[in-house]
């Protein structure tokens, strides 16, 4: 008995060097252009069994796009930033820059007043381990990237220092399978490019 849960990193609200902490935007412009260019590849995902979405605008909005209609799970949300909340990593690194420093260093610091990067990694794994198994049933979840690595973190048995290295870009996916606490990372052959 065994689970895949494809997650879609959901498209953007803002540029990438304007990324927020816990950015509550809708899509922009460039968001809705880039699903309407990648659907055809991720439409399909719809059929899975179950369909899930973190709660902000910008992940509901391209799982409807996509056609999902998924529901919101809260377990999704992205991690709690504290009074960092709305703010740039820059921003943050010119009000706080040793609070930063000790932020991305330990795991388990929490110098914002929010949530530790360990807890967050955990939340979402805890999430993906509550997901119902049935031999080879399938889930979508459309998340923020940052819940994209945490659930690949998680998944990986990996140090939590390894999510400062994984990049995950707008409406990129990432399907794992498995169940109970044994999860395989599970790379999708591409599409053949279109003539």
């Amino acid at each position: 008995m065994h689970v895949r849960v494809t997650f879609v990193a959901a498209a953007r609200s803002s540029s990438l060097l304007a990324e927020r902490f816990q950015d509550d935007h809708p899509l922009d412009q460039a968001g809705w252009d880039e699903v309407q260019r990648a659907a055809g590849d991720l439409v399909p995902l719809a059929a899975a069994e179950l369909r899930y979405c973190s709660p902000t605008p910008r992940s509901r909005a391209t799982g409807d796009a996509l056609g999902y209609a998924p529901l919101v799970q809260l377990a999704l949300r992205d991690c709690d930033m504290g009074r960092w909340r709305g703010f740039t990593l820059g921003e943050a690194m010119a009000r706080e820059p040793s609070a930063v420093d000790a932020w991305l260093a330990d795991p388990r610091s929490t110098p914002h007043g929010g949530e530790s990067l360990a807890s967050f990694i955990s939340r979402v794994g805890g999430w993906l381990e509550t997901r119902p198994v049935d031999d080879g049933s399938r889930v979508v979840a459309v998340a923020e990237p940052s819940v994209v690595r945490a659930a690949l973190v998680y998944a990986l048995r990996a140090q939590p220092s390894s999510y400062w290295n994984i990049d995950v870009r707008p409406l990129s996916t990432l399907t794992l399978a498995g169940r109970d606490g044994r999860w395989n990372l599970r790379l999708e052959q591409a599409a053949a490019p279109r003539g």
